[in-house]
């Protein structure tokens, strides 16, 4: 059975974002290196959740029905976010630039957040002007998002996957 609290898939991607949201602020006002570890794997694992349901979901149910540019710029700036998240999850909060990571990665999030939920331009506001059934997403969404935290809990995530960006090795 679906979970009825989120009236569509929109609204369980923004509680997604109120949630990421919340754990960042929790981050800044850490002071122990454990604690500290134990809000950025919480997430990450948010984040990799979220970025999946996007783009194995949400992304391409609105293919060719809303600007072409908003969905590749959505996808790219999810790349800039893998990066930094599986830096994250490979390092520790004494190592240099954590606490920046963790900002930097606040800061893209919020980016992305804004373009997703802006008034009228933004995606989720194109998405509400297309036929696509959003409580049937909703629920699709719901079951993928089921079966990526039991795989968390019995396995742990993969490292995040970019799609869109090439990731050039070091010379």
């Amino acid at each position: 059975m679906a979970d009825q609290s989120f009236t569509d898939a929109i609204a369980l991607l923004k509680a997604d974002h109120r949630t990421v949201e919340d754990l960042f602020e929790q981050f800044q006002a850490a002071k122990a290196g454990n604690r500290k570890k134990t809000i950025t794997r919480q997430i990450c694992v948010e984040l990799k959740i979220h970025t999946l349901l996007e783009e194995e979901i949400f992304y391409p149910a609105f293919r060719g029905k809303i600007e072409d540019d908003t969905l590749d710029e959505a996808y790219v700036e999810h790349d800039g976010a893998k990066v930094l998240i599986n830096d994250i999850e490979a390092s520790a909060p004494e190592t240099d630039f954590f606490d920046a990571k963790v900002k930097v990665l606040s800061e893209e999030i919020k980016h992305h957040v804004h373009e997703e939920e802006m008034p009228a331009k933004g995606m989720f506001s194109q998405c509400r002007q297309t036929d696509v059934d959003l409580v049937s997403l909703r629920d699709q969404m719901l079951a993928r998002k089921q079966q990526l935290l039991a795989q968390d809990k019995a396995d742990g995530l993969p490292p995040a996957e970019p799609k869109a960006v090439n990731l050039a090795p070091a010379n």
